[in-house]
Formats: structure tokens, sequence, C-alpha cells
């Protein structure tokens, strides 16, 4: 009994990581070809470092991409489409739609995303959830055009990386989406 179950579960987590890391046109190519858009209460500029500080109610879209934070500072001095943004909130929070017309949804205290790279790092009380399955920990780096996610725990930390797989999963990503539309 003991081997069939560890048999079950090794065939469910290949078949998760299998439709989870299938690198085919996983999202919405054409939100990088978008204007990246981005809003909030107040802002402070400074051209001559290129950086802008945005506060209160930040949202940033990019097509299908969102990001949304309490505070948003964006780095501009490695030039055009090379921008960085680093988000912070309670929690800050990053959706977008992949190409199957599922959703991605990221939390965490604090969102960078590497607009060149198209990586994001999500840190402190980061969550993710994708398709069936969801992860919890410290720390979770995601490939957006790879669809291949790292999560790990801080080294002091107690939390170990819990990951989910399971159909309820998937509901609450639909219902976390629907949510972040309602607002």
């Amino acid at each position: 009994m003991f081997k069939l179950n560890i048999y079950l579960f090794a065939s469910l987590l290949l078949l998760a990581s299998t439709s989870i890391l299938n690198a085919q046109d996983v999202i919405q190519k054409d939100d990088f070809n978008k204007p990246t858009m981005l809003s909030s209460d107040k802002s402070f500029g400074d051209g001559k470092e290129k950086v802008a500080v945005h506060e209160g109610n930040v949202k940033i879209t990019q097509g299908t991409l969102e990001i949304k934070a309490d505070r948003l500072k964006v780095s501009a001095a490695l030039g055009k489409d090379k921008e960085v943004f680093e988000a912070t909130g309670n929690p800050a929070s990053y959706t977008q739609q992949l190409a199957d017309g599922t959703m991605v949804v990221a939390k965490a205290n604090s969102i960078r995303y590497e607009k060149a790279t198209k990586i994001i790092s999500l840190k402190g009380n980061a969550e993710l959830y994708q398709n069936a399955f969801s992860i919890k920990t410290d720390s979770i780096i995601y490939d957006i055009e790879k669809e291949q996610w790292q999560a790990q725990k801080d080294n002091n930390s107690k939390q170990q990386v819990v990951t989910v797989f399971d159909g309820a999963t998937l509901k609450k990503t639909k219902e976390a989406i629907k949510k972040e539309t309602e607002k």
C-alpha cells in the first residue's frame, strides 16, 4: 500500500509539473507588444537618475499582465524596455492570463518585475496560484515567458515551501481573479 501511494504521488507530481512547466505559448504573447500603463494616487520622478516613485492604489498593466501595490519604485536607468519595477504592499499582487485562458495569480509583500527578462520575484509571504496548484513560501522567482518557478524558504525561516495540487486551487484562482476584477 505504501509503495502504491508513493507511485501515485510521484505520477501526480510528474503529470502536474509537465503541464505546469510546459514552455509552449503559455502567456498572451501580445502582452509584451503592448504599452506599459501605470496609475497611482501620487508620483515623484527624478529625470537625471531615471527613477520614479508612485504611491497609493498603484496599478501597472501591460496587456493582461497586472501588478497592484501600495508603493512602486520604477528604475529606467538601464534604458527603454529594461525598466525594473519594485512594488510593495500588504500584499502586492500580480495577475496574468495565459494563452489557454487560465490565470496566474501571485501575491507577496514585495514584487520585483524585470521587464527585459520578464522575471518576477516575490518576497515575503509569497503565494503563487496557477492551474490546479498553489505554492506558499518566503520567496518565489517566476519566469513569465518560460512559465517556470523556483521557490525557497529564507535562511532563518521555519516556513517550508508548501505546494498543493488539487482542483480546489483552480477554483480559488478563479475566485481571486473575480475579486480583482470587481475592485
